[in-house]
């Protein structure tokens, strides 16, 4: 498994600043956040191909470009229209960047609340971007995320179905499905199978009230709850049975750090980074052996 650091961590310095701070730590890649100051469909093509030379000289790859358009579930025509024309754009950063999957956003609201014609809209559209997507031998990414159309395994096959295309896949989010209340460990692995495409962690326990620093409140089937973010073993997501799982289907794709807990940047994603290899050393799989 290979090792990435999610620019969006260092969204506070340039994309040169946090490539510089990733390749430091020892990751073995940058997943890029689809934001200024690092990259949009705002962003020249020089630009662009700056950033490509910058990964080279650091040698950083860039596995995915994290991209926050679409949306289409609950968007008008015109809205819709728009985001398909920006994914365009980023379809092209992502083809000078060497970059195999862009992340898209499905779309609200919560699986629980959605009406098929939500799940039909975004499919259409997806479908769109998934057709675009292969000019450049570029997958989709769909993140398993709370608030969304997807947040389980099952709604996200739902979607995947009806899109019905072999280059989109899902992010398997620990956290996010901690949030949702829904299987994180080996059942949601086995569950996704070929579909699983790239993996994020990140940590998050439940909290009495939002207000302090890494603080949120979020809509689940629970009713509103509050969340903190946290550095991995310090909240409430046990990552350890993904981590089990993952070796057990020899996953060998990227996983990405994107810790958001209340830390200075560079520390905290030195510290996830070192939690994720001491449990990847210490990976078992369902006979209870030990994998060296």
């Amino acid at each position: 498994m290979k090792i990435a650091a999610f620019s969006g961590v260092f969204l506070d310095y340039s994309i040169h600043q946090a490539m510089e701070y990733t390749k430091e730590l020892g990751f073995d890649g940058i997943e890029i956040a689809c934001k200024e100051p690092h990259l949009s469909i705002e962003t020249s093509r020089q630009r662009v191909e700056e950033i490509k030379t910058l990964s080279k000289a650091f040698h950083l790859k860039i596995p995915a470009l994290a991209g926050y358009l679409g949306w289409f579930s609950t968007s008008s025509d015109n809205e819709c229209e728009k985001s398909f024309a920006e994914f365009q754009q980023i379809v092209e950063w992502a083809n000078i960047l060497e970059s195999d999957m862009i992340r898209v956003f499905q779309g609200g609201p919560n699986a629980f609340l959605a009406a098929d014609y939500h799940y039909e809209k975004a499919a259409y559209w997806l479908k769109k971007c998934a057709g675009k997507a292969k000019e450049y031998n570029k997958k989709i990414v769909l993140e398993i995320h709370n608030m969304s159309l997807v947040e389980t395994v099952e709604s996200g096959l739902k979607l995947l179905n009806m899109i019905n295309e072999e280059n989109v896949g899902l992010i398997h989010d620990a956290g996010n499905m901690y949030i949702t209340d829904t299987d994180y460990g080996r059942d949601s692995v086995m569950g996704l199978g070929r579909h699983l495409f790239h993996v994020h962690v990140k940590d998050e326990k439940r909290v009495d009230k939002a207000g302090a620093p890494g603080t949120f409140s979020n809509l689940t089937k629970h009713g509103e709850e509050k969340f903190l973010q946290c550095r991995l073993d310090e909240g409430e997501v046990n990552h350890q049975p993904l981590f089990d799982a993952l070796k057990e289907v020899g996953y060998d794709k990227w996983i990405t750090l994107e810790c958001a807990a209340p830390h200075p940047p560079k520390e905290r994603l030195a510290y996830d980074l070192k939690k994720v290899k001491q449990m990847l050393e210490n990976v078992t799989v369902t006979n209870n052996q030990t994998v060296n």
